[in-house]
C-alpha cells in the first residue's frame, strides 16, 4: 500500500509497445522512478528484447515478457528453457494444456513465472463465435483458469471483467494480471473488455498493464503518476 502516489507500484506494468529498443529505452528514462516494471512484447523481440530485458533487469526493474508462446510441447519447453537466461520475472504461454504443462516444465527452478493466457482481451463473445468456439468469453476462461491451476502455472492474464470470479476459485498466491485498464472516461482503443485500475485490483488482479494511455500521453511521467493517484492506497 502506498500513501504517495509519485512512488512506484510494482503492481503497475508499463507496456513498452514501441517502435524500436531505442525507444523503449528513451521511454523508461523518462518515465524514471515512478514506474518500476514494464512489459516487453512481440513488437520488441526480433529488435533485442529479451536482450533489453536484461539491461532492465540490471537497472533494479521488474520484467514481463509477454510472448505469448504457443507450439508444440517440445518446442515450447526448450523456449522457455532458453529464456530463462534472460532472468525475467514473467512470461506467457497460451492458456492450452500441453503448451503450459511444457511451459512448467521449461522454467525448471528458475524462478521464471508462467503466466497463462486465457482470451485475448480484444476478443468478445462473437469473436469467439467468428473462431469456431461456442462458448462464452466468461465460461472460456474459466474453464482455462482451472486448467491452468490444475497444472501448476502461476497466474493468468484476464480481462479485468473476469478478475473477481477467477479470484474465488484459485489460490491465495496465484497472479491474475490485467491489461484492457483504462482511466475513467479513457479512449478503450483496440480493448472491449476494460476496467479502471483500481476497480482492477479491487476486483481480483494481482497486477495491471497499462500501455498507451502512459507511452502516448503528452506526458508520460504525468500520466504513469494519474493512474497511480487512481490505485491509491488500494
Amino acid at each position: 500500500m502506498r500513501a504517495d502516489p509519485k512512488i512506484a507500484d510494482p503492481r503497475l506494468y508499463v507496456a513498452l509497445d514501441l517502435p524500436d529498443i531505442e525507444a523503449a529505452r528513451a521511454m523508461v528514462e523518462t518515465l524514471g522512478d515512478a514506474v518500476v516494471s514494464y512489459k516487453i512484447g512481440l513488437q520488441l523481440l526480433p529488435l533485442g528484447g529479451t536482450e533489453f530485458g536484461r539491461e532492465l533487469k540490471r537497472m533494479g526493474k521488474n520484467v514481463f515478457l509477454d510472448f505469448k508462446l504457443h507450439d508444440i510441447g517440445a518446442t515450447v519447453e526448450k523456449a522457455t528453457r532458453s529464456i530463462t537466461e534472460a532472468g525475467a520475472d514473467l512470461l506467457t504461454v497460451h492458456a492450452t494444456p500441453d503448451v503450459m504443462a511444457a511451459a512448467v516444465d521449461g522454467r525448471g527452478d528458475s524462478g521464471l513465472k508462467i503466466m497463462a493466457v486465457t482470451v485475448l482481451t480484444s476478443l468478445d463473445d462473437t469473436s469467439l463465435y467468428d473462431m469456431g468456439y461456442f462458448n462464452t468469453v466468461e465460461e472460456l476462461v474459466m474453464h482455462r483458469v482451472r486448467q491452468a491451476v490444475d497444472i501448476g502455472v502461476d497466474g493468468v492474464i484476464s480481462s479485468p471483467l473476469e478478475a473477481k470470479n477467477i479470484r474465488k476459485i484459485v489460490p491465495n498466491n496465484f497472479l491474475i494480471i490485467t491489461p484492457g485498464v483504462r482511466m475513467p472516461g479513457g479512449d478503450k482503443g483496440d480493448q472491449k473488455r476494460v476496467a479502471t485500475p483500481k476497480d482492477a485490483l479491487r476486483d481480483g488482479a494481482s497486477h495491471i498493464v497499462v500501455g498507451r494511455p502512459i507511452t502516448q500521453a503528452d506526458d508520460p511521467k504525468a500520466a504513469a503518476i494519474e493512474i497511480l493517484a487512481n490505485i491509491g492506497n488500494y
